[in-house]
């Protein structure tokens, strides 16, 4: 079996504060190590349980944050941030029987959850699929979906593991921290959190052996609906005729199927960043 790891980290083993996730801030560095070291827990137990290949995909920011160098020898990695399926690139590889999200964090407006946003955190108050909700876990679900792939394992902090439950099911979770405030978690710490990843990585890649574990699919036409944080970011993506204005802080895209719409969704989310930043 194959298995594609999509690694954020803001959910990582010891992160709780923007300064860990800053790349030039002090912190960094070590955050670094200690985004690499669930990773490679995940990578391990999957190894345990049988799988023959792991691609894993960084997911973070400029997506150039794990250390290659001390990544486990069985894992590859794709990294760099010009990723038409962003934190899910790669997935639509041949034969992955089991997708990972490790170190992710809960949607934007999540009580209390660490570093919560979704996607664009600084542009982006909501997004729904069909109506519903979706955080990153969901709509990065739903890409692996698309491709007939279950979402197996989610770690983060208590907040995306119930997130993710709710959402997918019994998947197996791990979490590494319980959530006190939006910067503030009670963290366990790497020799523990590293045994309960790696654990819950094989049990994941056991049960999606089995067909306990299914695919989380979202029949079509689909409809992602996009709530800025202001009326700058609407304006832009209007440049694709697909893409509604329905009102002064909120756009709405379509598609016939999951990808289509989601790839026309993450095109409106740069045009509408562009807007906040100045496209010139």
């Amino acid at each position: 079996m194959k298995v594609f790891i999509s690694a954020d980290m803001e959910g990582a083993t010891g992160i709780v504060s923007a300064r860990h996730v800053a790349s030039n801030d002090s912190e960094y560095g070590r955050m670094r190590r200690l985004l690499t070291g669930d990773v490679n827990a995940a990578v391990e137990g999957a190894v345990e349980a049988g799988a023959t290949e792991v691609l894993v995909n960084d997911s973070h920011g400029a997506m150039i944050n794990i250390l290659i160098e001390d990544l486990h020898p069985k894992a590859r990695l794709i990294s760099g941030s010009n990723k038409q399926l962003c934190q899910m690139e790669g997935i639509d590889g041949d034969g992955f029987g089991a997708a990972f999200f490790v170190a992710y964090h809960a949607r934007e407006g999540t009580d209390d959850a660490i570093l919560n946003h979704t996607l664009l955190g600084r542009i982006v108050h909501e997004i729904t699929c069909n109506g519903t909700p979706y955080g990153e876990t969901g709509l990065n679900a739903g890409l692996a979906g698309h491709f007939g792939v279950p979402v197996a394992l989610v770690t983060g902090d208590d907040k995306v593991t119930a997130e993710a439950k709710r959402l997918l099911g019994p998947i197996e979770t791990a979490a590494v921290k319980e959530a006190i405030d939006r910067l503030v978690g009670n963290c366990l710490p790497p020799a523990r959190t590293r045994d309960l990843i790696r654990e819950a990585a094989a049990r994941a890649v056991r049960r999606a052996k089995a067909g306990e574990i299914t695919p989380h699919r979202v029949a079509g036409p689909v409809t992602f609906r996009v709530t800025f944080k202001s009326t700058a970011g609407t304006t832009l993506p209007t440049l694709f005729p697909e893409v509604r204005k329905v009102d002064s802080k909120t756009i709405e895209v379509s598609g016939p199927d999951y990808l289509q719409a989601f790839r026309l969704l993450w095109g409106a989310l740069l045009l509408g960043r562009a807007g906040f930043e100045g496209a010139i």
